[in-house]
């Protein structure tokens, strides 16, 4: 049974070894995603090459995800690795400390003074450390300590309700650009973007680096800050995606708000023909157990039904025990929860205004494959974008992108309900679409006497061409 809904999966230590990383992908990894927030330069240059080396044993095409860490706001480390704080207790937060103790402790965001004022409230440790700001002495943040426990090295904070000033794209972050375009990663993921220019400054320096190599990566906005809500339409906008990250989006607007976030942000994202990523602990207990809770199923669930086009691991499989199974559920959970989907055309569906060629084929394949009841579409594509718009639409009928264009494969792997297969395009398009008919039937897809359609643009070649439909009978050519 084909999988409408793909899989990200983050490598680590757990997951950096061919012969894992082989068995996570014939599991079900579509895209793998290389956490910049860890290792360096050459680390990811290496990983990237295991990703190809894996995908290419299982005979598929893998999308490499570069996720950069952006302004990630942390405390410094302490003399013995942690401190115990207690509820009540006075604690600075100290740009000028260059080890902390039990009184204090660094920051290695110097300006986080600037963007504070008394009575705030700054979460640590995703939120399980609670501090309240009493004042503001030079480099010193002076707080009373609201929610304790451990705290140790190098754990993030989050101003609650958001308004940092951090740049989204740091030194780091466009040093990690050049070393993600040089592997050509398929995804570039910007983390904490605020606006639509921090995606459009990520976007001209990824262009600018990848221009060596001829490659444009597709760009995914992290929704995690308070401020990127308001602004979501624009960074739309200006964006291929977005990832519903919310882990720190929680810390900043609460817990109870990311439910209802979640599914507002990727019916927006579906809307506007873009991709959506839900991500964040959905598989957290099996860093340690090889059965998830039902809680994490059901959240895994609830995504694929929402219209996320992935979900995402994380930890579970960058450093849990466990991470082929952990691909392996989360695959049979998505196959799952597909078969009670509500397939339909949506209401806006008939409202839609084409203003291009190849959006109209691509709407006019969806209306009749959803009335005809046809086996399949194949879509034969250069750059990808006709598959990209008929997957807005869950008419329960799988799309087949067919490319000569590895670098289309692999970024088409992430679209929910479309599959790759490679395809020579001739010039001459009868035997081109005889050779399309013939790959679905080789594939076991079809059968002689299935109705499928195809959509493909003359002259054949022509990026962003599609200009023509057709309904098949197998067998008939």
């Amino acid at each position: 049974m084909l999988r409408s809904t793909k899989i990200v999966a983050t490598i680590g230590p757990a997951s950096t070894d061919l012969d894992v990383l082989t068995r996570m992908i014939q599991a079900g990894v579509n895209v793998v995603r290389l956490n910049f927030s860890h290792g360096g330069a050459q680390d990811h240059i290496d990983r990237a090459n295991l990703v190809r080396q894996a995908a290419q044993a299982c005979g598929r095409e893998v999308a490499i995800m570069a996720d950069l860490q952006g302004p990630k706001i942390r405390i410094g480390k302490f003399e013995n690795g942690k401190i115990e704080l207690e509820s009540g207790a006075q604690f600075i937060l100290d740009a000028d400390c260059p080890l902390g103790n039990q009184e204090r402790v660094g920051l290695d965001y110097k300006a986080l003074p600037r963007d504070l004022q008394p009575s705030d409230f700054l979460l640590l440790d995703d939120g399980l450390i609670v501090l309240m700001v009493t004042k503001i002495v030079g480099s010193q943040i002076h707080t009373v300590v609201k929610v304790g426990g451990e705290l140790s090295n190098n754990k993030g904070i989050n101003r609650q309700g958001g308004g940092l000033s951090a740049p989204a794209l740091t030194a780091k972050d466009m040093e990690d650009i050049k070393v993600a375009m040089s592997f050509q990663a398929d995804y570039l993921a910007v983390s904490f973007p605020k606006s639509a220019a921090d995606m459009i400054m990520a976007r001209q320096l990824a262009n600018l680096a990848g221009e060596h190599y001829e490659h444009k990566p597709m760009m995914i906005a992290k929704i995690e800050r308070a401020e990127a809500i308001p602004a979501l339409r624009e960074i739309l906008d200006a964006s291929d995606g977005i990832m519903v990250a919310r882990g720190d989006l929680a810390v900043e607007v609460g817990n109870a708000a990311v439910p209802a976030l979640q599914k507002r942000m990727i019916k927006m994202a579906r809307g506007a023909n873009k991709i959506a990523i839900t991500a964040t602990q959905m598989m957290e207990s099996m860093r340690v157990n090889v059965i998830p809770t039902r809680a994490e199923v059901s959240d895994v669930a609830n995504a694929v039904l929402d219209g996320t086009d992935a979900v995402m691991t994380s930890a579970e499989t960058a450093t849990g025990r466990y991470p082929v199974e952990t691909v392996e559920t989360m695959a049979a959970i998505c196959l799952e929860a597909e078969k009670f989907e509500n397939y339909k055309l949506d209401p806006n569906f008939f409202n839609t205004n084409f203003t291009r060629v190849d959006q109209s084929i691509a709407y006019g394949a969806l209306f009749t494959a959803f009335h005809l009841k046809v086996k399949a579409i194949a879509t034969l594509t250069e750059s990808g974008s006709t598959a990209l718009w008929m997957s807005r639409h869950n008419i329960n009928v799988p799309i087949f992108a067919m490319t000569p264009s590895v670098a289309t494969q692999r970024k088409v792997s992430l679209y929910r309900h479309v599959q790759t297969l490679k395809l020579g395009l001739s010039m001459d398009r009868e035997s081109t679409l005889k050779n399309a008919e013939e790959l679905l039937l080789a594939n076991g897809i079809v059968q002689k006497g299935d109705l499928i359609i195809v959509t493909w643009g003359e002259p054949m070649h022509h990026v962003g061409g599609t200009n023509a439909l057709k309904i098949v009978k197998v067998g008939e050519y």
